[in-house]
């Protein structure tokens, strides 16, 4: 299969090419706007993997729907806007979007909604999250995955807290909090913290190598190839919905 690479010269896009071969697809379109990238991906192109910036999925997926091509987005802080964009061509093309694809994160959203659902509002949901001094977006999605999980383990709707500052009064029953932390080279940790009165329950996923994320994206557009347009996440590549 050969696919293009968006955001190529990023630390996801450079991890995507290394390993793709060893997947048994050909990069014939490293795509970016940093200098000796290809602007456009070539005609040859049979599958899209995007990991650029938020900003430049919404042409990047239009195009790829009139064009059949299957999508995978890794990218995210999509606005609303560009949120639209990508459903849109969900009746056209297979688009898989997570915001994370390694194997363990996703087993973790599966725990953290069983948890959430025996647990129950009594166990107060904190979730911190912490990556690179160079992540521009936070909270990072997969930490907005996990508080999804949570909610929808309750039966709750997902409105969440995002840290805390000066005399908000007491913890509200039910509320789900998520904090975002940044420093050094950390390439991606997560804890989803139950906290009872009389017990803490703390499920934690600890990335040690881009190339658990990179994996799982190739893994993805491989199963994405000949699906039915629509929205699918990595939870139904991995069959675990």
């Amino acid at each position: 299969m050969k696919i293009a690479i968006l955001g190529a010269a990023g630390r996801m896009g450079k991890k995507l090419c290394e390993l793709a071969p060893g997947e048994g697809l050909e990069v014939v379109s490293k795509v970016d706007i940093a200098d000796g990238y290809d602007r456009t991906w070539s005609p040859e192109t049979e599958g899209v993997i995007d990991f650029s910036h938020h900003t430049a999925v919404p042409p990047a997926i239009t195009t790829a729907a009139a064009q059949g091509l299957p999508y995978v987005i890794g990218t995210t802080g999509l606005t609303p806007d560009e949120q639209k964009a990508v459903d849109a061509a969900t009746a056209k093309i297979p688009v898989v979007q997570s915001g994370n694809y390694s194997l363990g994160v996703n087993l973790l959203l599966a725990l953290v909604r069983r948890a959430a659902s025996v647990l129950g509002p009594e166990y107060d949901v904190e979730i911190t999250e912490m990556h690179h001094r160079h992540k521009k977006d936070a909270p990072s999605g997969t930490a907005l995955m996990l508080a999804k999980s949570a909610a929808a383990g309750r039966g709750a709707t997902g409105e969440f807290l995002y840290g805390r500052r000066g005399d908000i009064g007491e913890r509200p029953v039910g509320e789900i909090a998520i904090h975002a932390l940044r420093g050094g080279s950390v390439v991606g940790d997560h804890t989803v913290m139950f906290a009872g009165e009389l017990e803490r329950v703390e499920l934690t996923h600890k990335a040690q190598d881009r190339a658990a994320f990179a994996a799982g994206a190739l893994k993805a557009l491989l199963w994405a190839k000949g699906r039915t347009p629509g929205i699918y996440t990595m939870q139904d590549v991995l069959g675990l919905k």
